[in-house]
């Protein structure tokens, strides 16, 4: 056996539907706004960065031309770094 109550006249359920109304009228309300696209903009600086970037990116790892010339220098024994260039090279890591 099933027993039903009518609660709409109840103040307390009345302040909830209420409630509850607004807030699904306002769902309607701001579909109506037209809503703008996102858009990226970049600056001059980021674009020659990546000028820069790109043609660093297609530069050879080994510069074939000079090492093909100091390997011509150290077979016919005329190539003669300074110490202070070795030590610079030492330090800037590059041997």
């Amino acid at each position: 056996m099933y027993f039903f109550m009518k609660i709409t006249n109840n103040p307390n359920v009345q302040k909830i539907l209420g409630a509850y109304q607004k807030k699904s009228e306002g769902v309607g309300k701001a579909s109506k706004f037209k809503q703008e696209k996102d858009k990226v903009e970049i600056s001059e600086q980021a674009r020659a960065l990546q000028v820069a970037l790109n043609a660093y990116k297609k530069l050879p790892d080994i510069r074939k031309d000079k090492v093909n010339e100091i390997s011509k220098q150290i077979k016919s024994g005329n190539y003669h770094p300074s110490a202070e260039e070795i030590a610079e090279c030492i330090l800037d890591r590059k041997i």
